[in-house]
């Protein structure tokens, strides 16, 4: 694909459309959450009560992986608002289109990601 083709203005308005139809559905799934864990009831069995805990900590837990994704989408579509979608945070160069549909909210080009990976890999053994 020619250089001036890469994220023009159909790409980014898809792009755009794929990030706000992800949020909206995070959004409604957080509010779910949140709807069904305020209408969970005490217990008085304790092992009714082990398993209502446990899940509640699994949907917290999940709901903050939520939160965490939330700020990625914004920061694309922020991104993409910027003139910066598309294009890599350290080298500046393509994402690519392959990339950016697989995870819309990618950062990094796939070298420096891999880059990451392996520093990440390095200081945490």
């Amino acid at each position: 694909m020619p250089d001036e083709a890469y994220m023009s203005q159909a790409q980014l308005t898809f792009f755009k459309q794929t990030l706000e139809t992800e949020l909206a559905l995070l959004q409604e799934n957080m509010r779910q959450t949140s709807e069904h864990l305020s209408l969970q009831q005490e217990t008085p069995d304790p092992a009714d009560r082990a398993t209502q805990e446990e899940n509640h900590s699994l949907e917290l837990r999940a709901r903050d992986r939520e939160r965490k994704h939330l700020k990625t989408i914004h920061a694309a579509l922020r991104r993409i608002e910027e003139g910066s979608y598309g294009y890599c945070e350290e080298t500046g160069e393509k994402i690519g289109l392959q990339r950016l549909l697989a995870r819309p909210t990618t950062r990094l080009c796939l070298e420096a990601q891999e880059r990451h990976e392996r520093r990440e890999r390095q200081f945490n053994h």
